[in-house]
């Protein structure tokens, strides 16, 4: 199966500019734990929930602290013509549990994660992706910052 074929593709967007305060609401209205941050119709970072509470809230940031001085600026992407076996692998070697998803022409299209994944690919692959994932560490560990 493709990752178009199980991503989600509506998907809210927020500007770096925007503050945490404005993003944790925007995740509360789309009920999601992640928001890709763009601007000027370009991916520049993610921001998470966990993000807010560990890179903004733990350290003493205000509600109005914008999204770019929490946000990761690394982003990681997939494309929507990839295999969900491969985006699986990729996504617990990465330690990571949601990715933009982006077509060969490099524009968002989507967000996968790894519910969507657990959704719709086979169990024993989720299983050992989900074990990976699991694993302490990985590229956005908050330890690492």
């Amino acid at each position: 199966m493709k990752v178009k074929e199980a991503m989600t593709g509506d998907v809210t967007l927020v500007n770096p500019d925007q503050t945490i305060r404005e993003a944790a609401q925007m995740m509360i209205e789309i009920d999601a734990g992640a928001l890709p941050v763009a601007e000027n119709d370009h991916l520049v970072g993610m921001i998470t929930d966990r993000d807010i509470a560990v890179r903004g809230v733990a350290l003493g940031k205000a509600p109005n602290t914008k999204v770019r001085e929490i946000m990761s600026g690394e982003v990681l992407y997939c494309f929507d013509d990839e295999e969900l076996t491969h985006v699986s692998r990729n996504m617990s070697d990465m330690k990571v549990r949601r990715l933009p998803v982006v077509n060969r022409d490099k524009r968002l299209v989507g967000v996968i994660s790894f519910g969507d994944l657990a959704r719709n690919e086979q169990p024993t692959t989720v299983g050992r992706a989900a074990s990976r994932l699991s694993e302490p560490g990985g590229k956005h560990s908050q330890a690492a910052r």
